[in-house]
This record gives C-alpha cells, sequence and structure tokens, in this order.
C-alpha cells in the first residue's frame, strides 16, 4: 500500500509541474533564454537531490544510492542526446519560440513510452534471469558503436514512421505558428508535428540504450522509473542551457561509450560477481568528469576555412 502510495504521489507532482510549466510559466510562446533555461536546470537537480534524501528516509542508503546512479547515467545520456535534438531542430529549421513546445510534448511522450518498457523490462528480468545477459550485450555493443561514431547524423526521410504518417495525413508546406494540426479544409499536419514525431521516435532508440543501463543498477520499477523521470523532465531546461555549448563538449562521447560498456559488462558478470552500486557510481562520476575535463582543456580545433 505505502508502495502505491508513493507511486500516486510521485506522478501527480509530475503532472503539477507539467501543468504550471506549460499552464504558468511557458502560457505565452518564447525563445528560452540562457538564465532561464539555467534556472531551470538548477531547479530540476536541485528537486532530484532533495528526492533522494526522501528516498534515503523511507527506504535507506541502498536504494537512495541507486536512485542518484541512476539519475546521473540517465542524466549524462540525455546530454549527448541533446546534440541530436539541436540537429533536428536545425534540419527543420524550427524557430526558438516553437522549440519549447516540441520538447515539451515530446518529454510527455517519452514520459508514457518509458514507464511501459520499465515495467515490461522489469518483469522480464524478473521472469527471465537470462535476458539480463541480452541486455549487457546490447549495452556492450552499444558503447562500441558509440566509440566509433564521430558526429551525430539526423535522417528523418529514413524514419519508417515518418514515412507512414505522411502517407496517410496530408502535411502543410509551410508552419503554421505553433500548431500541431490545422484545418484547410481538411485536417492537415504541419511540420511542427513532424518534428514532434521525429522527436518521440528518435526517443525510443534512446530508451533501448538507457533504460537497460539503469536496469543493471536495480531492478526496483520505482527507483528505475523515478530516476528516469527526473533526467527526462530537466532535459528540456538543459538543452536550452548548453545548445550553443553543445559542440564544446566533443570527448563526452567516448566517456558515455565507456559508461556503456561498463554498465553492460557489469550485467553480464552479475551472475558472478555483484558490483557495488558505490562504486558503479564512484566509476561513472570519474568517466564522465574526466571526458569534460578532456573536452575542455583540450577543444576541438576547427578546420581551417579556405582562401578565395
Amino acid at each position: 500500500m505505502n508502495q502505491l502510495i508513493f507511486w500516486i504521489l510521485f506522478n501527480l507532482f509530475v503532472l503539477l509541474m507539467l501543468g504550471l510549466d506549460l499552464g504558468v510559466f511557458h502560457r505565452r510562446a518564447h525563445a528560452v533564454k540562457f538564465r532561464e533555461a539555467l534556472g531551470w536546470s538548477l531547479t530540476w537537480i536541485a528537486l532530484a537531490a532533495g528526492f533522494a534524501v526522501i528516498v534515503y528516509l523511507w527506504h535507506g542508503r541502498r536504494a537512495s544510492l541507486e536512485f542518484v546512479t541512476g539519475y546521473v547515467i540517465e542524466l549524462s545520456l540525455s546530454v549527448d542526446n541533446l546534440f541530436v535534438f539541436l540537429m533536428i531542430f536545425r534540419y527543420f529549421r524550427v524557430a526558438g519560440a516553437s522549440q519549447h513546445k516540441v520538447l515539451f510534448w515530446g518529454i510527455v511522450g517519452a514520459l508514457i513510452m518509458r514507464g511501459i518498457f520499465i515495467l515490461a523490462g522489469v518483469g522480464l528480468i524478473r521472469r527471465f534471469h537470462g535476458i539480463i545477459y541480452g541486455f549487457g550485450a546490447l549495452l556492450v555493443y552499444s558503447g562500441l558503436k558509440l566509440i566509433r561514431s564521430q558526429a551525430a547524423e539526423v535522417h528523418p526521410e529514413k524514419n519508417p514512421v515518418l514515412r507512414l504518417f505522411r502517407r496517410w495525413v496530408p502535411v502543410t508546406k509551410d508552419y503554421v505558428g505553433g500548431k500541431f494540426f490545422v484545418r484547410q479544409p481538411g485536417l492537415f499536419a504541419t511540420p511542427l508535428f513532424i518534428v514532434l514525431l521525429v522527436v518521440e521516435t528518435t526517443d525510443v532508440l534512446f530508451a533501448v540504450d538507457s533504460i537497460p543501463a539503469v536496469l543493471a543498477i536495480t531492478l526496483n520499477a520505482f527507483i528505475v522509473y523515478t530516476s528516469n523521470v527526473f533526467a527526462i523532465l530537466g532535459l528540456r531546461a538543459m538543452y536550452f542551457a548548453l545548445a550553443g555549448m553543445i559542440e564544446i563538449f566533443h570527448y563526452l562521447h567516448y566517456g558515455l561509450s565507456v559508461v556503456l560498456i561498463f554498465i553492460g559488462a557489469k550485467m553480464l558478470l552479475s551472475h558472478y560477481y555483484s558490483i557495488p552500486t558505490e562504486i558503479a557510481l564512484a566509476m561513472v562520476g570519474a568517466v564522465l568528469t574526466v571526458s569534460v575535463l578532456a573536452s575542455v582543456l583540450f577543444p576541438q580545433r576547427q578546420a581551417a576555412t579556405p582562401q578565395p
């Protein structure tokens, strides 16, 4: 019963924050400035820290460490994904005033999809424990693949969901303010909804890496879900805070690849040796810190512009 009450209270808190965000703080569409985005980013980090204290008082030190570790992993993977969102907005030339709306509804969809994925993943691992090795191998493969990738690329024309949608629903040629659908005279989708669809389907691919990574830390569905939710809710503000600086962290994807390989190895070795959560958190924090510092200390050289 206590667990059910916490599930209800937490989701009511999420709905309240989303309602305040859309209905009060961003009632009027506007381009989010750096100071506003930084303030919201720090607010979400502070709320996550406060929630970690609540988990500590409710379930003890281990559960609190599991939440913090899952939150750090999810948030760090999300930072790398921000570059993909930036590429999507540039590709579709989305106005700054409309980007917040796309990310808001994209996050709402992500919360629903990830909730389903988490419950399914926990259920599968508890019923078929051997599937944890499949998740571990997937993370190791994703980490190795990330090492080889040099730059994020966006190819909406290859998105099967988008191609199927365009086949059945007509799309206007130009944006219509901040609207997703218009009537002229039939129902037409706007390019802004196409952007939302690309963001949503892209997040599904992100979840394939991030959720198994947190499941490697704990199988407590509430901890996995809440750590994902806090990271996702802070993702939108973090995007606007880091949008102009994302390219600075050019070594981050190497650090994330090491994190994915480490977490995957943790899952593969779970039957023989259980790596303590404290060590996993310290390892993840150290790798990310080194990759960020390396990016700052050794900035990427800009390609020389050819002279006419």
